[in-house]
């Protein structure tokens, strides 16, 4: 679980994690809204027939893994005194993905959002109603911050943009006739456009498209858009040839990319 973040309803904090960008929340810092036994609460809520039955659905939508033979005899055993299920005995005997229990700091039963609405129901109905508020708010306030942080990227790669375009016009086209000027810049730009996006403007124009070439870029590849630009105004100061320039540039990209695919900052805006 990854990118942990705190929500607080009924002045509860609740916990509220990543995993292969699902959000997971916390069963067990939830079940205090019943009290401090909450393994005993979390087990009282699966034990429940309907509650099975809503598990088993959302698993055969989701989980091409899900063992059905498993879930059956659960199924027959639900509403049982006898019967009593674990969250980590449902995950080892049916493969279920939907619920996660997990060690340490941030330890403790999650389930996928739509799992957490559902035992939010069972523990009141108010108690959901604010904590789907609560989640809406926390997701609205991340889009906002990676709109921003997005745009701050873009911003920065217009800069060095502006960087490249003054190397060219001081370095490429003196003696050079005013008539070429347009297609020398456009000829560098493309250059980085098919290292990091494999394709020219022109060619991103006749797929239909609308807008900037750039301005489908990921928070990834606005990121080496940006150094790129600021390499490449160097390179062209020092008269190196566009040919060589397209390797040296080509060869930075690819490390940029391992280096930075799995920064955290990245990670989060994409």
């Amino acid at each position: 679980m990854t990118n942990n973040r705190l929500i607080t309803v009924n002045q509860i904090p609740i916990s509220v994690s990543t995993i292969n960008d699902d959000d997971y929340i916390s069963l067990t810092d939830m079940a205090r809204f019943k009290g401090e036994q909450t393994a005993d609460i979390i087990k009282n809520w699966l034990r429940n027939k309907d509650t099975l039955l809503f598990l088993g659905i959302w698993e055969q939508i989701n989980n091409p893994n899900f063992k059905l033979v498993e879930f059956d005899q659960f199924k027959q055993q639900s509403g049982s005194n006898a019967f009593v299920l674990s969250p980590t005995k449902w995950v080892e005997q049916t493969q279920a993905i939907g619920i996660r229990s997990k060690a340490g700091r941030y330890g403790g039963t999650y389930a996928h959002k739509d799992i957490a609405f559902e035992f939010g129901s069972w523990l009141s109905p108010e108690f959901k109603l604010y904590l789907i508020k609560e989640f809406q708010r926390l997701k609205e306030q991340e889009y906002n911050t990676q709109s921003i942080e997005w745009h701050a990227n873009r911003e920065l790669a217009k800069i060095n943009y502006k960087l490249q375009t003054d190397a060219i016009q001081q370095n490429l086209l003196l003696e050079i006739d005013k008539s070429a000027h347009a297609n020398i810049y456009a000829t560098e730009a493309d250059m980085l456009n098919m290292i990091i996006f494999g394709k020219t403007a022109k060619e991103h124009k006749q797929t239909g498209e609308k807008g900037n070439l750039r301005d489908t870029a990921t928070p990834l590849q606005n990121a080496i858009v940006a150094n790129l630009e600021f390499l490449n105004a160097m390179l062209i100061t020092q008269g190196i040839e566009q040919s060589e320039r397209y390797n040296m540039l080509k060869a930075q990209a690819e490390h940029m990319k391992t280096t930075l695919q799995n920064n955290p900052t990245i990670k989060k805006l994409t």
